[in-house]
């Protein structure tokens, strides 16, 4: 069998990868519906960007420790906890974003951001406890399909999800839409439960030292690694400044006339293309890992965001959305690769919420930023102006390190 193939034959892998998967589309579909009803209350940019700040400051502060926790911990059962978290998260945001709790006087925004601030609580433990987990499920020349197999489910939630979510909320409304997420995360939770006894009891080797040490060292590890620094900074610094996920309600609405439907299939179009590589990727795995595809990748993601932002027909977006999926699958797929094969098995916890910090930066805070660039800009003028921003980040990066134009890490060579 193909090792593309070796990987799926793990009983314990195939339920990470669905745990994961359901867990990634029930947030999608929660992104959805919040971003829907968050812009139908104010009609304000600025009013969505506030929902990603409202899940990165926590998520943000508490990957301070995260790290720190699944290395001190049994993984599966940190990652059980946070999805158990979201269970009892979804219930509230269900029954007050369907109408079903309801008061005179009463307002669902502050619910809505309330129920999103948790959820960054509960990914901030959620990555760390899934990086540290797929080691002890796979062997290491098994990591590079596996990254791609993850990321493939992880792709497909995010096709499926925002499109059942928008349709569901364009038809029937909030409260049958918000069954959706609570359907997912009640499944993920099962798929968690199936691990063997084996991966429930597994975890690492790091010693009992204080906990502030143990931070310290997972923030000094990265600092001294060159190369995991700046593929982190690059994804930071790229994204914050070249994601427009958080604007598509507003282009959804006052530039491609397309409603809550429509906002669906934006959403979803980046992970047609991103699945598409991600099968491809899994399927022939990177043997060989060559940071100079990182800046490639970027620079393409960079071009489409430009595209995107001037375009005014729906076809044309949702085609340039779907090329910047694919070009950012493959800088997923590498960076998760690289993080496993140069990350000791005593700190994979803390090496992934440090990841994780900057991936929310980039994610959560470039949301914030893509509102307040709205506000300042135009809707336009701030996706554009972004877009370019994101190559000059590639270009800069090109120049302050060249070892990133150059370096080829084998898996094979990392056992």
């Amino acid at each position: 069998m193909p090792l593309s193939f070796n990987v799926l034959k793990s009983s314990d892998f195939r339920f990470l990868a669905l745990s994961r998967m359901f867990t990634n589309m029930a947030l999608q579909a929660q992104a959805i519906i919040v971003g829907w009803q968050v812009y139908s209350i104010t009609h304000d940019p600025w009013m969505l960007g506030l929902t990603g700040l409202a899940e990165a400051l926590p998520a943000l502060t508490c990957a301070l420790f995260s790290g720190h926790v699944v290395d001190r911990n049994r993984p599966q059962l940190v990652l059980f906890s946070s999805q158990a978290v979201l269970v009892i998260n979804t219930l509230m945001l269900f029954l007050v974003g369907g109408g079903i709790v309801t008061h005179q006087g009463f307002h669902i925004l502050p619910f809505l951001y309330a129920g999103v601030f948790i959820s960054g609580i509960a990914r901030s433990f959620m990555m760390p406890s899934a990086f540290a987990l797929m080691s002890k499920v796979v062997t290491k020349n098994q990591l590079p399909a596996a990254s791609a197999w993850m990321n493939s489910g992880f792709q497909f939630g995010v096709i499926t999800a925002p499109a059942l979510a928008g349709l569901l909320y364009g038809g029937y409304g909030a409260r049958v839409a918000w069954i959706l997420p609570l359907s997912f995360i009640l499944i993920s939770l099962t798929c968690n439960w199936q691990f063997s006894p084996a991966a429930k009891a597994a975890r690492s080797d790091h010693q009992r030292e204080p906990a502030w040490q143990s931070i310290l060292g997972g923030w000094k590890f990265i600092l001294h690694n060159r190369i995991m620094l700046s593929v982190m900074a690059l994804d930071m610094f790229s994204v914050l400044f070249g994601g427009a996920v958080a604007m598509l309600p507003a282009y959804a609405d006052q530039i491609l006339h397309v409603g809550s439907q429509g906002l669906g299939i934006l959403r979803a179009a980046p992970a047609i293309g991103s699945i598409i590589v991600a099968i491809a990727l899994a399927m022939q795995p990177m043997q060989k890992v060559k940071t100079r595809n990182l800046l490639l990748v970027i620079c393409g993601f960079g071009l489409c965001m430009v595209c995107f932002g001037l375009s005014r027909s729906f076809t044309l977006s949702i085609f340039l959305l779907a090329l910047s999926g694919a070009f950012d699958s493959v800088s997923v797929i590498t960076r998760s690769t690289i993080f496993q094969l140069l990350t000791p098995d005593d700190m994979r916890g803390r090496v992934a919420a440090v990841n994780s910090m900057f991936i929310i930066s980039s994610n959560e805070i470039g949301a914030f930023e893509s509102g307040l660039a709205a506000r300042l800009l135009g809707l336009v003028p701030s996706v554009v102006i972004g877009g370019l921003a994101c190559l000059g980040v590639v270009g800069a990066t090109a120049l302050l390190s060249p070892k990133m134009r150059s370096l080829v890490i084998d898996a094979d060579e990392n056992r």
